[in-house]
């Protein structure tokens, strides 16, 4: 009689979600998503809840729009929205043989938002000028592959160090004088520029390139996809401490209470964040 061969274990993905449109804008234009797909279907998530990695992708993204009227509300709808149509045919692809790898999936799924939204600018009044910024992460089984434009951020807390660490780079002067050490998070954080893009999707920018990337996936690990309304009212080790708290149980939303403590610290500006447990 051989002796059984233990099954792998595959691992899960915990999500919790949440936004607020603060406590002075007059509307939400921040968006976020939950998505998991494979090449027969297509299911958005709710805000808060647990699946297996096993036989589908998850993708999870915030879109920060901006905008006159609710140009900056339509726009971040228009980002997540493409991605709802955009990875789950790259995965269909895939699974038909057809040698389609991440970055060039995310580079395309960008460069159609861009277009989408640099079309609606030109064509119609109410949509003169409007830009978003996205932040996506794709889950695959062992992978995060991510991309961004903007300064919202993605966070990522790793169980090995017990750490978290920025793998976004703002998209703007500001960020660049930070990540280059020429000033503290503290003078990033009441710089008067700081909010002040470089790039964004839409707009009457004609090219952009996306930051895209990768992380190996652990049990354990844990990442933060946020708009700068969060980060205007939490400083990272506060943000850590947050996660910390509120995560590791299937009915905690850690997203929420970061976002609700964020606006009472601060609420000038809408706030968004979306938290994923790798179980």
């Amino acid at each position: 009689m051989s002796p059984s061969v233990a099954e792998p274990v595959v691992p899960r993905l915990r999500w919790s979600g949440w936004t607020d449109r603060g406590r002075v804008r007059p509307h939400n234009e921040d968006s976020f998503l939950g998505l998991r797909f494979n090449a027969q279907e297509t299911q958005r998530l709710g805000k808060i809840g647990e699946a297996s990695l096993g036989h589908t992708d998850f993708a999870f993204a915030v879109s920060d729009g901006m905008g006159g009227a609710k140009a900056g509300e339509y726009a971040s709808n228009i980002a997540v929205e493409k991605i709802t149509t955009l990875l789950p045919r790259s995965f269909a692809q895939r699974a038909a043989g057809l040698s389609i790898g991440p970055d060039d999936v995310l580079a395309e799924l960008f460069s159609q938002v861009h277009r989408a939204l640099a079309y609606l600018g030109g064509s119609y009044e109410e949509c003169d000028g409007m830009e978003t910024t996205l932040s996506l992460c794709w889950f695959t089984p062992g992978w995060m592959y991510f991309g961004h434009v903007g300064d919202s951020r993605i966070y990522y807390l790793a169980q090995r160090d017990q750490t978290i660490k920025q793998i976004s780079q703002d998209d703007t002067y500001v960020g660049w004088l930070y990540r280059t050490g020429k000033l503290n998070e503290r003078e990033a954080r009441t710089h008067p520029r700081r909010n002040v893009l470089q790039k964004a999707l839409g707009g009457s920018n004609q090219f952009i390139d996306p930051q895209l990337g990768a992380v190996g996936i652990e049990p354990g690990d844990r990442f933060l996809i946020c708009s700068d309304g969060l980060t205007e009212g939490l400083y990272d080790h506060h943000i850590l401490d947050l996660i910390r708290q509120n995560s590791g149980r299937a009915e905690s939303n850690p997203a929420r209470e970061l976002v609700l403590e964020a606006v009472r610290n601060d609420g000038r500006d809408n706030t968004t964040a979306l938290v994923i447990e790798v179980a």
